[in-house]
């Protein structure tokens, strides 16, 4: 079940994707623009949030940084789709954590 939290987040994403629509019209063209990040970026971003876990320092940063550079790294659609979810919920949770520290 989804949180009360999580639905505001995710009608504060859509109504920033309206905004986006209204400034930049039909995005629909745009190329994916991924395989840019060589499998050393993925590896090296995927290191650095294994030893900030393993050492108790964990940043939101850090996960996010490992599921862009995995995301940037896929050229297989379908893969590709599942890792900008998965960027997607790493965002959506780091605001609501941002909202109850703030709260």
């Amino acid at each position: 079940m989804v949180s009360d939290h999580t639905l505001s987040v995710l009608n504060e994403v859509a109504a920033e994707r309206a905004r986006q629509d209204a400034k930049w019209g039909d995005q629909r063209s745009h190329a994916d623009g991924t395989n840019l990040a060589n499998a050393g970026w993925r590896e090296h971003s995927r290191a650095l949030c294994e030893r900030a876990a393993a050492e108790g320092r964990l940043t939101w940063a850090h996960i996010l940084q490992e599921e862009f550079t995995e995301a940037l790294a896929e050229v297989d659609p379908v893969k590709l789709r599942a890792e900008l979810v998965q960027v997607a919920a790493v965002a959506a949770v780091w605001i609501e954590a941002i909202d109850r520290r703030t709260a």
